[in-house]
């Protein structure tokens, strides 16, 4: 039987196998793997091996998403861990925007992660617990938020209050226990972000327990950072963070 909604060109789930070392890469909320896959490319070449699945509801259709729920995003990044950890001694996790905030969840949950890497995570975003309860079921799209005009991001065209519902959640869960997280932390930050207030990246940063942690400015770049002037920022200062945590 066909699907109902073909997954879009560009937003497939990719797989890179490397070395002994896995790196999990997690799209953003209402985002595709498109957002994310020139870091798995740059990751993968330096000889890493990478995951980057498609969260469930994603990469499709708006009313598909509509019917996901929070559980449902963790589950496909949880999948994305386990068969990293068929093939991998150690695994860092890196993600943008929600795809940070499943990064912190993963943190929370198991602490055997080597390091984690957040872009724009998003842990409080009083827009939407504004519009949580909406008497409406769609709103407008919140993708695409970058500064350079000549890049689009794959994502969807409107966002169903209900997944706002589930985000909110989900971010209060991982909020709530930021202290539990102890390996190592790099966070970037975009100056100027439209979607996750800037302000996320220092109560994560304050709220961590991690002796090591970094935050770094993205001045060049709005949310969607991964796909923006600062795209070489990220995987130069991932590549390194990687190299020192191997050490």
């Amino acid at each position: 039987m066909a699907e109902k909604y073909p997954v879009l060109e560009g937003a497939e789930p990719f797989y890179f196998e490397g070395n002994k070392v896995g790196i999990l890469i997690s799209h953003g909320f209402t985002g595709s793997t498109q957002s994310m896959r020139p870091l798995g490319e740059a990751y993968a070449k330096a000889g890493y091996t990478v995951c980057g699945p498609r969260l469930n509801g994603h990469g499709t259709h708006y009313e598909e998403m509509e019917t996901t729920t929070y559980a449902d995003w963790i589950a496909s990044i949880e999948e994305g861990y386990q068969w990293l950890k068929e093939r991998c001694d150690t695994i860092f996790v890196t993600g943008l925007s929600m795809g940070g905030t499943l990064t912190l969840y993963l943190a929370e949950k198991y602490p055997d992660i080597k390091g984690i890497i957040v872009i724009n995570a998003a842990i409080e975003i009083p827009d939407m617990e504004a519009v949580q309860h909406a008497n409406v079921r769609f709103l407008d799209a919140i993708g695409s938020d970058i500064k350079n005009p000549n890049v689009k991001e794959l994502a969807y065209e409107k966002t169903p209050v209900k997944s706002v519902r589930e985000i909110v959640k989900l971010m209060e869960i991982v909020k709530n226990k930021l202290s539990q997280i102890t390996c190592p932390v790099l966070i970037f930050v975009s100056e100027e972000d439209h979607v996750v207030p800037p302000g996320n990246s220092q109560i994560i940063y304050d709220q961590v327990s991690s002796p090591v942690k970094k935050m770094i400015e993205l001045k060049n770049s709005y949310h969607v950072a991964t796909l923006d002037y600062d795209q070489d920022v990220i995987i130069d200062e991932t590549l390194v963070f990687i190299d020192k945590a191997l050490k």
